[in-house]
């Protein structure tokens, strides 16, 4: 590929263009604060996780039979089969699979699921340039800067006002400066790289009408994952275009943004990265329950309450989200399916959320009907998504829990130890329990890792 391009035009000052393209190209080398090093490395195995799970999952096995069938020199890896692709492919069918199911993290003020676009294009820009999981890691760490910063300077509650997709568009950018760094683009062709994106970026919220989640694992990581990693392998083949898409005529903010904010862009750019104010699901259900299984297994742990104890289980929670999640028929998001499998199992597995035959057995069917929903509308501007839950025993107690921050939110992080669990829970079935411990010993000291394609063996299936 070639590292020439032609100069860009004389810049203009008021422009975020020189302050993004010069820290893009100059990412790999500015080390990370330890605290960002550990929060990256959750991020990147908890994704890694979603992928391998994701394999198995319609999502995941429809963008894997459909990359295979183009072919593509054997460069970078899809995971969870034995087929090496070349990059945009394999960065394709594995952020599918990453958003194969609701299991992957989040980034809540900026509308987005930064890791299933980001990581996958990263780890296929890393397998292309046998990159070290040193840089691996700091491109991971950039991408999920632009990520969230590209929807952030535009306002993603507009973006959603005008029926457009945030969840498209960021990690499309996260995705492209992430694959950037890792190519070696220097700043002008970081450039060319930007306006690339711009051209590929879209999305509209119809998403959320998806029935079967195929189409919504292409919006939110299969989709900008392969545009994000194309954009960057043009300009790092020399492709030129437009040398500033935030100034100037019909530019970034002009298309997208009636209120834009262009300092998120570079605001604290260095000292504040978004990969600390990413969530990662403790629990692989819909964002809505996840406060309440918290506290449920708080009083478990804690009260010792079981089945048979149970008399009325009362939760309260946003009500949107109570909608959303009301006694439906899918395992994964029913409140009160999953509430009843965590008293019964005193935890949840991956499994169990998704048991479809479970949610007709008896006992399961006798605690549902002591569950009693409420939605607050109170709660819905609350981004922690709190859940108030009030129970009460046949032995007479009465046992309160109010959750005001769920456990792996930014504002409550999940520990090292609590990654790896949930993390153990998605490899092993597909993996094995041998190989999903060395996947895991080996992210936790991906620093030293030489060469990206080490991991490799461990991804394939």
């Amino acid at each position: 590929m070639s590292s020439h391009a032609a100069a860009p035009t004389a810049p203009d000052p008021n422009s975020p263009m020189g302050t993004v393209s010069d820290y893009i190209a100059g990412a790999l080398a500015a080390p990370l604060p330890a605290a960002v090093v550990e929060k990256s490395k959750h991020h990147l195995l908890d994704t890694l996780s979603a992928m391998v799970s994701g394999s198995r999952l319609k999502p995941g096995i429809m963008a894997a039979e459909f990359v295979a069938g183009l072919g593509g020199t054997p460069i970078a890896t899809v995971v969870g089969t034995q087929n090496v692709t070349s990059p945009v492919n394999a960065a394709f069918a594995n952020g599918m699979m990453a958003h194969a199911d609701e299991t992957d993290d989040s980034h809540v003020p900026s509308l987005t699921h930064p890791g299933c676009g980001v990581v996958s294009a990263a780890l296929a820009a890393a397998e292309l340039k046998h990159a070290s999981g040193n840089d691996l890691l700091r491109a991971v760490a950039l991408g999920y800067d632009f990520c969230a910063r590209s929807t952030l300077a535009l306002g993603p509650e507009a973006i959603r006002a005008e029926s457009r997709s945030s969840h498209t568009f960021g990690p499309t950018f996260g995705a492209a400066a992430a694959s950037g760094a890792l190519l070696g683009l220097n700043a002008a062709q970081v450039r060319y790289l930007l306006s690339y994106t711009l051209q590929q970026a879209g999305g509209v919220d119809c998403w959320a009408r998806d029935k079967e989640h195929i189409e919504k694992a292409f919006d939110f990581g299969g989709m900008g994952a392969r545009n994000g990693l194309t954009a960057a392998m043009l300009a790092a083949a020399g492709f030129t275009g437009v040398d500033d898409i935030f100034s100037g005529e019909k530019n970034f903010f002009t298309a997208y943004a009636s209120k834009p904010d262009p300092g998120a862009l570079t605001r604290d750019l260095g000292t504040n990265f978004e990969i600390m104010n990413t969530n990662i699901k403790r629990w692989c259900v819909g964002t809505p329950i996840q406060a309440a299984l918290d506290a449920l297994l708080i009083i478990i742990e804690r009260d010792g309450l079981t089945p048979d104890n149970l008399d009325v289980l009362k939760v309260t929670i946003h009500a949107s989200g109570a909608k959303t999640v009301n006694d439906r028929t899918i395992p994964d998001i029913s409140l009160q399916y999953l509430l009843s499998v965590m008293l019964i199992d005193k935890g949840l597995t991956f499994a169990s959320a998704h048991d479809h035959d479970r949610m007709s057995d008896p006992n399961v069917l006798a605690i549902k009907k002591r569950i009693e929903l409420t939605g607050d509308p109170s709660l819905d501007s609350n981004p922690n998504r709190q859940a108030i839950m009030s129970i009460t025993t046949r032995d007479g107690r009465t046992l309160n829990e109010h959750v005001t921050k769920v456990r792996g939110t930014a504002g409550n992080p999940m520990e090292r130890a609590e990654v790896e669990l949930k993390s153990f829970d998605l490899l092993s079935p597909v993996i094995g329990d041998a190989r999903a411990k060395a996947l895991i010993k080996l992210v936790w000291n991906i620093e030293n890792v030489k060469d990206v394609a080490e991991l490799r063996p461990l991804l394939q299936a």
